[in-house]
């Protein structure tokens, strides 16, 4: 499988990032560990923060492009976007992390169009699940604002050691966001 030496770079930093969080992923160990020059990132990327922002602009695409799969093949689209989300986010804590964090104004336009299109997909997902009486009506965005911190802080809880089947909060963060579709779906019954 052959891909550009800039998508080979984000890979390296990727797994950089997995093993030892944002402070393992330096330009020169990336160059190395992508069997090129240290100085080779240099040449795509000016800096630590714009790799990231590549990055987390990949990953927030591939939790997209994993929900709409799905979706395609007849999941509902609101439900399973979270619940990529949550998978996602518990498969690989440090890119949640990174995706989830604070981003500067100045961070890449890829962060930005990927978490336009996040935003866009979601909100696109509660407007047709309102449609068809799966979720109640009102602001779509306010609602998709809802589901989104329900999944994030599970997870979150679930990465942090509070919130388990067995321990804490007797339940997985994908039990959580199916909880709360069931809620919407039905409220007060």
């Amino acid at each position: 499988m052959s891909s550009s030496r800039r998508d080979q770079l984000i890979a390296a930093a990727a797994d950089l990032l997995d093993e030892g969080g944002p402070d393992a992923v330096q330009l020169r160990k990336v160059g190395s560990a992508s069997g090129v020059s240290h100085n080779a990132p240099y040449k795509h990327f000016s800096s630590k923060e714009d790799l990231l922002a590549a990055l987390a602009a990949r990953e927030l695409n591939a939790v997209c492009d994993a929900a709409e799969r799905k979706a395609r093949a007849g999941s509902p689209l609101a439900k399973t976007i979270m619940l990529a989300y949550v998978r996602w986010a518990l498969m690989y804590p440090e890119r949640f992390r990174l995706v989830s964090g604070r981003w500067t104004k100045g961070a890449s336009e890829d962060i930005a169009q990927a978490a336009q299109r996040w935003q866009k997909l979601l909100y696109v997902a509660v407007e047709a699940a309102q449609k068809a009486d799966e979720l109640p009506q009102g602001d779509p965005e306010r609602i998709s604002s809802l589901i989104l911190s329900v999944a994030h802080g599970a997870a979150n809880l679930a990465l942090s050691g509070h919130l388990s089947a067995k321990g804490k909060g007797k339940a997985e963060p994908s039990d959580l966001v199916a909880d709360l579709f069931s809620y919407l779906a039905h409220p007060g019954g």
